[in-house]
């Protein structure tokens, strides 16, 4: 996609254009420091640029995941109206956060030849575009995308922390109840209704006669039901209540198990001898674990598609091979030779493919420069959103002052006070929480913005140093879909590293120092400046893998 500028105006009739604009929120919507300031922009660049805006598109929600209302409504516009020629956006991240959509938008301006003109950003991306402006609009889309992960991220945090405080941070179970306790925080109590018949469940299970239908059946009849609908629990509600250790004052929690503060409905004693009968009951516990093959599952076969699948010969060499032969059905022809290929032979020809991606020291150089001056934008809107968030704060508190005086001029009673502080100070809360959100999911923006480009430089020397795990992540990350045919790994680069690769085969075709200038560097004014860019995580050596096709 090739950064240019919009024809002049003058020479031939105005190219239509539909605007987006997007805020995350409500909250964000009821501020009204976004959505205005983004239409402005957006007019005004269409004027500039002599654009005739066809119509105005506004989501409230968060670009993470597919499915915006109006987003949709747009593209089925820009599909439908064959003038429509561009879409005008601030910045990436209000366009898309998601792989699904960056797919559609692809589809748009290298099919219907759409331009995208990303006016804060300096970027006008078309099907002509270099191969720099789309491997870095890609770049970008990663970023914006683990931008909103990291905020994800962030708020499970606070619930780890709230989980560690021994404060379950999930929906109460039957037995127990939601409340907000003197502190301002949310806990759970007993259900002083059900909690009795929560224990008698147990105490029957630990006789060792009935079975979870009957119990079932028979604590239905002494009552219990749920709390909110208030209806009958089923045979697998009984289940998941003898297996759930919050009974006892502990919880499972992301993988872990906390002791909480809440007051258990069992003792130990009572938990352990309904554990035994469950274990015992159980079938199927027989498990063998499978060995963990370096590209086990990996790779399909590319003639029949059925999974390619490894086994150990002369118990220490790995083979692997199409599955599909020894599947078929007797009689049947075989649709694909089943021939085995070494583990190490593989693994040398995903090293080579990985090889492909290394990227001129140049290019590196100046995609580096262009990352680190988005990063001084970056912050001035994160310094933005933070004041507004502290001036809330300040706002809240105000509020409190004054209510406080009113209680002691007896305009309102104790009670009162008390209940609508309470209120502002969780708000308050809030707003804190929110301040160490966005600081903390920007923290690694450089340097993860910058780590994405180095894949590029060191992928297979980063390949050929890791273990069978680790190299297995790395390909998931990279490769989209690698086939294995005759012997052979077949295999395209995800977004936006087959980008990379193909300008790279472009180069070696060509073969002089013109051509690599022409594809990549481009002209001065190409301006390959990222505004509004947001961090990505990378597998490895360098932060948790967290993308997934």
């Amino acid at each position: 996609m090739k950064t240019g500028r919009s024809t002049n105006p003058t020479t031939q009739s105005p190219k239509k254009a539909v605007i987006y604009a997007r805020v995350s929120s409500k909250e964000q919507e009821k501020e009204g420091y976004s959505v205005d300031a983004q239409l402005k922009l957006l007019r005004e660049y269409a004027e500039r640029q002599g654009l005739e805006i066809a119509q105005e598109f506004i989501d409230v929600e968060t670009a993470k995941r597919t499915g915006r209302q109006n987003f949709n409504e747009m593209i089925a516009c820009v599909r439908k109206r064959k003038s429509i020629g561009a879409i005008l956006v601030e910045k990436t991240d209000r366009l898309l956060r998601n792989l699904k959509d960056w797919v559609t938008i692809d589809e748009l301006v290298n099919g219907l030849n759409v331009e995208i003109h990303l006016p804060k950003e300096g970027e006008v991306l078309s099907r002509d575009s270099r191969s720099s402006a789309k491997f870095m609009f890609g770049i970008k889309v990663l970023m914006s995308k683990q931008y909103s992960e990291n905020l994800s991220e962030e708020s499970r945090k606070g619930i780890r922390e709230k989980a560690e405080q021994g404060i379950y941070p999930g929906q109460a179970p039957l037995g127990y109840q939601n409340i907000t306790n003197a502190e301002g925080r949310k806990v759970i109590v007993l259900d002083e209704e059900r909690a009795p018949m929560i224990k008698q469940i147990f105490e029957w299970y630990a006789e060792g006669h009935a079975s979870l239908k009957t119990i079932a059946s028979d604590i239905r009849a002494a009552g219990l039901t749920y709390r909110k609908s208030n209806a009958p629990i089923p045979t697998s509600t009984v289940s998941y209540i003898l297996n759930n250790r919050i009974y006892i004052g502990q919880f499972d929690w992301d993988g872990k198990v906390y002791q909480g503060k809440h007051e258990p409905i069992i003792d130990t004693e009572l938990w352990n001898r309904v554990q035994g009968i469950l274990k015992e009951r159980r079938h199927g516990t027989n498990i063998h674990r499978r060995h963990d093959f370096m590209f086990s599952g990996l790779l399909t076969c590319a003639k029949c598609g059925c999974a390619v699948t490894a086994e150990i010969k002369k118990e220490r060499l790995i083979y692997y091979h199409c599955t599909g032969h020894a599947s078929r059905r007797i009689g049947e022809p075989a649709t694909c030779s089943r021939k085995y290929v070494r583990e190490e032979a593989l693994e040398q020809q995903f090293s080579e493919i990985l090889g492909r991606l290394k990227m001129d020291g140049r290019v590196f150089e100046k995609m580096r420069k262009a990352l680190q001056s988005s990063h001084v934008d970056e912050q001035q809107e994160t310094k933005q959103v933070v004041e507004q968030l502290q001036n809330e704060h300040m706002r809240l508190e105000d509020r409190i002052g004054a209510i406080y005086q009113d209680r002691l001029d007896g305009r309102i009673d104790t009670h009162f006070f008390d209940k609508i502080s309470k209120e502002i100070r969780e708000e308050q809360a809030d707003c804190l929480g929110h301040i160490e959100r966005v600081q903390n999911a920007k923290n690694s923006y450089m340097n993860a913005g910058i780590r994405l480009l180095e894949l590029g430089l060191s992928a297979k020397a980063l390949f050929e140093g890791k273990n069978a795990f680790e190299k297995q992540r790395l390909l998931k990350f990279l490769l989209s879909n690698p086939k294995l045919e005759d012997g052979k790994v077949v295999a395209i680069f995800r977004k936006p590293f087959d980008l990379l690769d193909e300008t790279n085969i472009a180069l070696a075709a060509a073969k002089t120092e013109k051509a690599k200038n022409d594809i990549w560097l481009g002209r001065q004014d190409s301006n390959l400046r990222i505004t509004g860019s947001k961090p990505v995580a990378l597998p490895l050596g360098y932060a948790p893998l967290r993308l997934r096709a």
